[in-house]
């Protein structure tokens, strides 16, 4: 409960009708889940405007309601009206006044780019607990509150649910918390009025450009994220991708690079690598860890500035490394029993697919079959679908096109987008198979003993999204049940 003055604290109301002493139980912006004396703030989203629903919260009970547009000239007696410029800005910086300010009681560090964000955020999140810290995750994956798992359902959750999320990490005791930033929720600016401690940059491969429409709105949408850090925190960039320096170059935060080819803070290289693992030298430091790829060097090296930012030794950072295992759905290796390697990676773009398949073929050596099943989702960027196929096409011995998660699309269309990219070589390796699980078993049966299948594209989800319906689909279980490992 919060006095409505109290609440409005952080921002500057235009106009207010009403008194500003009620009490405020709740803050909501989908109507549909306002409760008697919540405030109701009208967010005109990419959907639907929520000025449209203020009489719908009214009359469920919202005592308050924060708008952008005018006050209406005609008002309940015992509802007040508050106007700010932009109530997308607004909901952050109310909802983190009602949470009691979590980003002031726990140290907040956020990741961002086209890749990596899962892999660094979790395994910052694991490292931590390992270290004996209470800590806190947001991720694509899962939210974690301790070791006390909450369901997700967006990469980065909206403002209300977020703060929410953070206030009860906070209360639970919870030092740390390690969250993914999408370039939606940065543009819509769900982080809005979170103090972070630091913050990283992954990469920018093109992605979401349905949304964004070019990519320097895309690469503007991260970049806003370290323009908004405080002079206390700090920024890790990637010094091999181009665009690392770009998002620091208007940063306050004190600024850290790491790289596996240039001069940079926290540099790390590949001494040995399997599909088992790799021994690594982090900044003169030998380690040896159970994740596979260039890529993953990469985002330990993330994981290792950020540590070192936030004070652990380099010493023990390491020793907890060398235990921790990848995360689901990202390079993971079943093995059958007659030799053949599946990796199961999340990777859904162009770039991701191309990191994962240059990492299988620098352990092979081209020595062994490579074989890539992989689709794209639908409703989504249409212009990488064609790019997807090229690049598994150009990196792997046979390609399978599939099903990922078509949603409201027709999957052979899909499909069809994919094969439209392939010249007639990548063409004559390609073959179509869209029901996923059948792609699966497909590969399983043409591979010979030392082959390696990548099956990209979903990773850790176990559906596949038809129609707008949810079905249980875990290529996990596939692979297993397709390499007689499971009845």
């Amino acid at each position: 409960m919060m006095k409505l003055s109290d609440l409005l604290q952080k921002i500057s109301p235009l106009e207010t009708r009403g008194s500003l002493t009620i009490d405020i139980n709740g803050v909501n912006m989908d109507s549909r889940l306002v409760e008697k004396g919540n405030l109701f703030v009208a967010v005109k989203g990419t959907q639907t405007d929520g000025h449209a629903f203020i009489a719908g919260a009214i009359e469920k009970g919202a005592s308050a309601i924060l708008v952008s547009e005018p006050i209406p000239a005609e008002t309940p007696t015992d509802v007040t009206f508050v106007r700010v410029a932009d109530t997308e800005d607004a909901i952050g910086k109310v909802a983190t006044t009602f949470y009691g300010d979590p980003t002031q009681r726990l140290k907040l560090v956020g990741v961002t780019g086209t890749n990596g964000k899962t892999t660094i955020a979790t395994v910052l999140y694991h490292l931590f607990t390992e270290l004996g810290f209470k800590c806190g995750l947001c991720s694509t994956v899962c939210n974690y509150i301790g070791t006390h798992a909450v369901p997700t359902e967006h990469t980065t959750p909206d403002p209300v649910t977020l703060n929410k999320l953070l206030g009860e990490m906070a209360d639970e005791g919870c030092e740390y918390a390690f969250m993914e930033c999408s370039s939606h929720a940065i543009h819509q600016k769900r982080i809005g009025g979170l103090d972070f401690a630091g913050a990283l940059f992954t990469n920018l491969t093109r992605d979401h450009l349905d949304y964004h429409k070019t990519f320097e709105n895309y690469r503007d949408a991260k970049k806003a994220f370290f323009d908004g850090l405080s002079k206390q925190a700090f920024a890790i960039t990637n010094a091999d991708d181009k665009n690392g320096p770009i998002m620091v170059q208007n940063t306050k935060a004190r600024i850290k690079t790491y790289s596996t080819r240039a001069a940079a803070d926290y540099k790390g290289k590949i001494l040995e690598e399997s599909l088992e693992g790799m021994l690594l030298e982090i900044n003169g430091r030998e380690v040896s860890v159970r994740f596979v790829g260039r890529f993953n060097v990469s985002n330990l090296l993330a994981v290792y500035g950020a540590a070192i930012e936030l004070g652990v030794s380099p010493d023990e950072t390491l020793r907890v490394l060398s235990s921790l295992h990848p995360v689901n759905g990202r390079f993971e290796a079943i093995r059958s029993p007659k030799g053949v390697s599946a990796i199961i990676d999340y990777a859904h773009t162009p770039d991701a697919l191309a990191n994962v398949l240059s990492s299988i073929d620098e352990i092979v050596h081209g020595k062994a079959q490579v074989i890539t099943v992989c689709g794209a989702g639908g409703n989504r960027d249409k212009g990488k679908r064609p790019l997807m196929a090229q690049e598994a096409a150009n990196r792997s011995d046979r390609v399978i096109i599939t099903s990922d998660n078509p949603r409201f699309e027709e999957p052979q269309a899909i499909v069809d987008d994919m094969l439209a990219g392939l010249d007639e070589t990548q063409r004559a390796k390609t073959i179509a198979i869209v029901d996923r699980r059948e792609a699966i078993r497909a590969a399983a049966a043409m591979a010979q003993a030392g082959d390696v299948i990548l099956i990209a594209g979903k990773g850790h989800e176990p559906y596949q999204e038809i129609k707008g319906v949810k079905h249980h689909f875990d290529d996990h279980e596939e692979v297993r049940k397709a390499f007689g490992l499971e009845a």
